[in-house]
């Protein structure tokens, strides 16, 4: 039977297509006084974008709120309540450094973007397709706060597309996303079969059969989410210094760079065309994601098997594991920051430049920490040891990268870090019931306290 999801209780994050090019932010505020932040709620829902109209938005434009376990509490959520959000919420990603391999440069030591320990408590994602709309949507923030002592900004992180149409690296960037059913529509070829909604939205079934629950009354959990945040350094001269040193020629350094990362940077995938790049192939949405690994090329001759794109999404490629991919999917959400490092420059000019990365999961332990720690983190999964991903894999365990190649397989060592976290956290993403549901709870809570 065919399900059709409550689009307008979906904030718009999950579902909207990104514009292009794109100008957003994340917003940190604090709160240190409960009223003043059941104030900015109150004064914020009526503004928060939805899922309605996803395909075809009236505006390309939208802010969503996000809140982590301590920006709950403070909110007046009750306790009973709290402690039945998931242990990755609860404990906060700094506290999980050892499981996701922030360690070392990456540590929460080195952070710049608060996390739930040390300032964040609620967030505002805004997204628009020109610096005005994003400018208009955040001033609706900031006139929300406006005469409220007791919620502050503790930071502010504007991302947007840079002129170049691509990442730091120098890739094209959000090809390929899975198709959620009941979102609407028909998947592309390469999405796959529909993955169960409740897989990145709680209320919903799940690929275990079961349905994806939350805490507390249904009311606050029902077409809600976790997000699962990463801010990361790209270290691109680095990049670029590597491959200069490994392939004397700018073609060679160019298939070197897609076989790390499984496609080439246009973003024609390394499985469509695998000796040279084919850019053309991007632009048509029913080629450019259309493959697979079983059949044509389980063993990576094509598409390296620990290469970046088959680590975080491996598709048809694990069918003889025990491990089942479709446990595992994410709902990937990439925005560039930074400015960009001159063409051919190969030193670091000391700015901060990267990517933030908000990964949609209605189970943070099985599906991002999963993927990060199993899949990104390490090799075992597909024979390859300690091996990381050679992209964005931590290099404390392992620092080589292999793969086929003619006449002799290539062995790459003293892979240096290209990435190093810069923050993170878990987050819920309530659905606008759920929003509501916070703004009346928190001040009944409020007033009942007041009373006794």
């Amino acid at each position: 039977m065919a399900i059709q999801l409550e689009l307008d209780d979906i904030q718009g994050t999950v579902l909207r297509n990104r514009p292009m090019p794109y100008y957003g932010a994340y917003v940190v505020l604090s709160i240190d006084i409960a009223d003043a932040a059941r104030a900015l709620l109150d004064r914020l829902i009526p503004f928060v974008t939805s899922a309605a109209d996803w395909t075809d938005p009236a505006e390309d434009a939208w802010i969503n709120i996000v809140f982590t376990v301590e920006g709950l509490r403070r909110l007046g959520v009750a306790e009973a309540i709290l402690v039945d959000f998931p242990q990755e919420l609860q404990q906060g990603m700094a506290a999980r450094k050892h499981l996701l391999g922030d360690l070392g440069q990456s540590d929460p030591q080195h952070w710049d973007l608060p996390h739930a320990g040390n300032g964040f408590h609620v967030g505002l994602l805004v997204m628009a397709n020109s610096e005005a709309l994003r400018d208009e949507k955040l001033a609706i923030g900031d006139a929300a706060m406006a005469g409220l002592d007791g919620v502050h900004q503790v930071a502010r992180l504007d991302v947007g597309l840079p002129p170049t149409l691509r990442t730091h690296f120098g890739f094209v960037d959000g090809i390929s996303r899975p198709f959620i059913e009941g979102q609407g529509g028909t998947p592309l070829p390469g999405q796959g079969h529909p993955v169960k909604a409740g897989e990145f939205l709680l209320g919903h079934e799940n690929e275990l059969g079961a349905i994806a629950l939350g805490p507390g009354p249904e009311a606050l959990w029902r077409n809600g989410t976790y997000l699962s945040i990463r801010k990361l350094r790209q270290k691109v001269d680095a990049f670029r210094r590597y491959l200069q040193a490994q392939a004397s020629t700018p073609l060679g350094q160019e298939l070197l760079a897609a076989k790390m990362v499984g496609r080439w940077r246009s973003g024609c995938p390394l499985a469509l065309a695998p000796v040279s790049d084919a850019p053309e192939l991007v632009a048509d949405s029913q080629r450019n994601n259309a493959f697979a690994y079983y059949d044509d090329d389980l063993e990576g001759r094509k598409t390296p098997v620990g290469c970046h794109i088959r680590r975080v999404n491996p598709r048809d490629g694990l069918k003889d594991s025990i491990v089942d991919p479709r446990l595992h999917r994410l709902l990937r959400r990439g925005s560039t920051y930074g400015p960009i490092l001159p063409e051919y420059a190969v030193t670091d000019d000391g700015q901060d430049r990267g990517i933030v990365l908000a990964f949609v999961n209605a189970n943070p332990a099985r599906q991002f920490e999963f993927v990060l720690s199993q899949w990104v983190n390490d090799g075992d999964f597909i024979s390859q040891g300690a091996r990381s991903d050679p992209l964005v894999g931590r290099r404390d365990i392992a620092d080589d990268y292999t793969f086929p190649d003619k006449p002799i397989r290539r062995h790459l060592t003293g892979l240096p870090d290209f990435t190093v976290t810069r923050g993170g956290e878990h987050v819920f993403l309530p659905g606008l019931g759920g929003l509501r549901w916070l703004a009346a709870a928190s001040a009944a809570n409020h007033n009942g306290e007041q009373q006794r």
